[in-house]
């Protein structure tokens, strides 16, 4: 990684505490202009006015994913700018410029009637490409080979250049971007009367300012950004956890304007409307226009909080550099095809726990013969690598070469080593089948496609009863089960069976 490595390194200090500040702004402006109240919008001029703009065609001139005539794909930006009172909020200290802390897909397919929000990890490495120079940023010099998070990409070259990498990585045609900031996203949920959170635990994190105790709260703009931005002191601190809190508050708001009948009336629907545009705390690119904002509204007209889902890009951990994020394939290109195309997706994803006991990592079940394993004996068990290959071998598994001895007899954990992330999905096919304590580790050492299945003294033989092999069909779950699918949720989900995205390493 050339370009600049303490640059990047910097960035990630520097930031990863500052955690930014998206709902589904999207879904609150197709509220606000659906069921009539885009007349009130033409007659108040000023609404529109209030909305900056941002010209990005600099960077949208080249081969574009081909566009869905059947839905709209919209970038939703949460912009971490410390200008004037956004300072207030997040601090500014020595922090010049804006990331895209918050990076989202809003898949809008009104034949089918579904909504899709497909979270991308701030953290996540793209490559460096080619940006011209946009809203104050410098742009950047493509680097073929290299890679940056994806926050780096809007910092250095603007939304534009986030949208040309969001395009040419999941060829997922975007048609416009909304970008948000720290007091807009207040002065929204202010707007709509507040939003419910439900904690598990009592939180008090200085850094963003949430301080409640455990159950049920309904809180103000104020508290929403905390519990928005709240990472370093809850669960494991990293942004794929924090992403699923977000997914919950994003639910709960929902379900608040479906319970509230904002859609009904007008009046309260200016009122948000100018909550977002009157500080110009909204920001587009220069061609979406009034039309473009009635059609997001009349594509979500009469569609209800359990049509709207949730969900992240299947991710593991990069393999140079554990405090970011690699897309794990080809899992996450079946996703962005699904939604590019609003095709079919393959069956149900599993969770595994890798060695530093990150939760999301969620991918799909190979079948038997896909996966390559040779097989060895960490314990001082006589035969049982032998004995465990030869099962594996009767159910399918394609073991390589002679079983044999570890280099250390003292395994207490079973272990699979796997080469890249590409191979993850291979580990956990093969980590359903091990009876006892399975760890997964990445080994960048491994030069090839195989996995390496070390067996401590917490096994015994393979599980009894072992889940049954995916059969390959694409046909089995559509785009209605996506949630379901990479392990995300529905709007109408119990916004209190967040658990998961608030346990530590330990699970506690």
């Amino acid at each position: 990684m050339s370009r600049n490595s303490v640059r990047r390194r910097r960035l990630w200090h520097q930031y990863s505490t500052t955690s930014l500040v998206l709902a589904s702004l999207a879904i609150l402006v197709a509220a606000v202009f659906s069921g009539g109240s885009i007349l009130v919008y033409m007659k108040y001029r000023s609404v529109w006015d209030g909305i900056n703009r941002i010209d990005v065609s600099a960077d949208l001139n080249g081969k574009l994913p081909p566009v869905d005539p059947n839905a709209m794909n919209l970038l939703l930006i949460g912009s971490d700018s410390r200008s004037g009172a956004n300072g207030r909020i997040g601090g500014s200290d020595g922090i010049d410029g804006a990331r895209s802390d918050t990076v989202m897909v809003l898949h809008v397919a009104p034949g089918a009637r579904q909504v899709v929000v497909l979270s991308f990890p701030r953290d996540s490495v793209v490559p460096i490409l080619s940006c011209a120079p946009e809203a104050g940023t410098s742009g950047q010099t493509a680097q073929p080979g290299q890679v940056e998070q994806i926050n780096a990409t809007f910092a250095y070259g603007g939304p534009g250049c986030l949208w040309k990498t969001i395009e040419e990585t999941t060829d997922i045609h975007i048609n416009d971007f909304i970008e948000l900031d720290f007091i807009g996203f207040e002065r929204a949920i202010d707007a709509l009367g507040g939003v419910t959170v439900c904690l598990p635990e009592a939180v008090n994190d200085p850094m963003s300012g949430l301080d409640l105790p455990a159950g049920k709260h309904h809180v103000s703009g104020r508290l929403a950004l905390a519990f928005w931005r709240t990472r370093e002191d809850l669960g494991e601190g990293d942004d794929p956890q924090r992403i699923q809190r977000d997914q919950f508050l994003m639910a709960s708001l929902l379900q608040g304007i479906e319970h509230t009948g904002l859609l009904h009336s007008p009046g309260k629907m200016l009122s948000v409307i100018d909550a977002l545009t009157s500080h110009h705390d909204v920001t587009t690119d220069a061609g979406l226009t009034p039309s473009q904002m009635l059609r997001i509204g009349e594509d979500l007209r009469g569609i209800s909080t359990e049509q709207v889902q949730f969900v992240t890009v299947p991710w593991t951990d990069y393999v140079y550099n554990t405090n970011w994020v690699q897309w794990v394939q080809p899992q996450a290109d079946d996703l962005f095809a699904a939604i590019a195309h609003d095709t079919r997706l393959p069956r149900s994803a599993s969770t595994a726990k890798g060695k530093h006991g990150k939760v999301p990592k969620k991918t799909a079940t190979l079948k038997p013969s896909q996966v390559q394993v040779a097989v060895y004996n960490g314990t001082t068990t006589d035969g049982l690598a032998t004995d465990t290959a030869s099962a594996l071998s009767q159910r399918g598994f394609d073991v390589i070469g002679q079983p044999a001895d570890a280099a250390t007899d003292t395994y207490t954990t079973s272990v699979i080593d796997y080469a890249t992330a590409a191979d993850l999905a291979a580990a956990q096919t093969l980590e359903k089948q091990i009876g006892g304590a399975v760890t997964l580790q990445a080994d960048p050492q491994l030069t090839s496609a195989t996995l390496q299945l070390i067996l401590g003294s917490s096994f015994t033989s393979l599980k009894s009863s072992a889940p049954a092999a995916n059969t390959g069909s694409t046909a089995d779950t559509g785009l209605e089960n996506i949630a379901m699918t990479y392990g995300g949720i529905s709007g109408n989900v119990n916004i209190c069976s967040d658990q998961s995205a608030f346990s530590g390493p330990d699970g506690g």
